[in-house]
C-alpha cells in the first residue's frame, strides 16, 4: 500500500507496493526513533549493534546494501529525492513480501532537526543488520585477506575497505576492539563497499592468527620493525595465501600481534617520512600484494 495523498509523490513516479511514503515534522515522532541522536557517536556505537540496525547514508550506499540483499527497516529523505529512491526501491523488491516499509518525508530543516546534521546525499536508511558471517565462510576461496587491529577511526575503516574492493583484496578481518565497519561513517565513507568484501570479527585476538595459519594463510605484519623487510621484497615472491595485518593509528599493531606474525614488512619510504596513515598504507600494500594472474 502506499500514502501520497499529501501530494508527496510527484506524478509520474509510482509508490512500490508495500512501501508506505509519509510526512514527518517533529523529532519527537516515535517513528523516527532510528534516527535521532546520530551526532552521540558514544551511543550509536552502542545502540545500532545492540538494536539490529545500522544507517545507509546516500543514493549509491542504499543501492550496494539492496544488492548485497540487506533490508531496509525504514527510510528517511527530502521529498526531492522520491523520484530517484522509489524507483530503486521497486527494483529490489522492498516491500514486495508483505511487510510495510515507510519512507518518512521531511523538510530540510526538519531532517537536520531529527539527525543532527545536514542529510545532503539524498537518503538516510535504516537497514537490518545481517548477522556476521563465520570465519571459514568469509575465507572460503581468499587467496588475499586484510586483518585490521584495533582501528578505531571509522573513516579509515571505510576507507580500508574501499582499498580492499578496488584493489582485489578478498576479505577483511576486524579485531573485537577495532570500529564497527557498518557505523554511518565507516560505510559512507567506503561508498557501500563493506557490503561488497566479506567480513567478520577475529576473535579470540591475537589467538585469532593460529586460526589463519591453520588455514593455510602466511601472516605478514606492516610495521616499523627493525627485522623488517621491505614491501618490494615480500611483494616479489608472495605466499599463495597471504594475511595482512595492520594496526591501530598512532601506535601500530600491538607487540602481540608482531610477535605472532610470520613476517614483518615495512614500505619504502623518502623524504624524512617513516610511515603513512593506516588507509593510505593499506592501499599501497594491497596494491603490491595483489595476486598475480598468469
Amino acid at each position: 500500500m502506499s500514502d501520497d495523498r499529501e501530494g508527496l509523490v510527484p506524478d509520474g513516479v509510482e509508490v512500490p507496493a508495500g512501501v508506505v511514503v509519509d510526512r514527518v515534522e517533529d523529532p519527537a515522532d516515535p517513528r523516527l526513533g532510528d534516527y535521532t541522536g546520530l551526532t552521540d557517536v558514544a551511543l550509536r556505537r552502542r545502540r545500532e549493534p545492540a538494536e539490529g540496525l545500522y544507517m545507509a547514508e546516500s543514493h549509491t550506499v542504499l543501492e550496494r546494501a539492496l544488492e548485497a540483499g540487506h533490508r531496509p527497516r525504514s527510510l528517511l529523505l527530502a521529498s526531492r529525492w522520491l523520484p530517484d529512491v522509489l524507483p530503486l526501491l521497486a527494483r529490489h523488491g522492498v516491500g514486495a513480501d508483505g511487510t510495510p516499509v515507510p519512507v518518512h518525508v521531511a523538510d530540510e530543516p526538519a531532517l537536520r532537526a531529527i539527525t543532527g546534521f545536514h542529510l545532503h546525499r539524498g537518503a538516510l536508511a535504516a537497514m537490518q543488520r545481517p548477522a556476521l558471517p563465520a570465519l571459514d565462510d568469509v575465507l572460503a576461496g581468499a587467496r588475499r585477506v586484510a586483518v585490521l587491529e584495533d582501528v578505531v577511526d571509522h573513516t579509515n575503516v571505510g576507507a580500508v575497505f574501499r582499498s580492499a574492493a578496488a584493489l582485489g583484496v578478498d576479505a577483511v578481518l576486524v579485531t573485537p576492539r577495532c570500529a564497527d565497519p557498518l557505523y554511518r561513517r565507516s560505510v559512507r565513507v567506503s561508498m557501500g563497499t563493506v557490503f561488497q568484501v566479506p567480513w567478520t570479527r577475529l576473535d579470540p585476538w591475537p589467538g585469532g592468527l593460529d586460526l589463519l595459519r591453520e588455514r593455510g594463510f602466511a601472516v605478514a605484519a606492516l610495521a616499523l620493525a627493525e627485522d623488517a623487510v621491505s614491501l618490494d621484497d615480500l611483494a616479489a615472491d608472495p605466499p599463495e595465501r597471504l594475511a595482512l595485518l595492520l594496526g591501530t593509528e598512532g601506535d601500530g599493531l600491538s607487540r602481540a600481534a608482531v610477535a605472532g606474525s610470520d613476517v614483518v614488512a615495512r614500505i619504502p619510504m623518502a623524504g624524512g617520512v617513516d610511515s603513512l596513515n593506516v588507509a593510505a598504507a593499506s592501499a599501497v600494500a594491497f596494491w603490491a600484494l595483489r595476486p598475480r594472474t598468469s
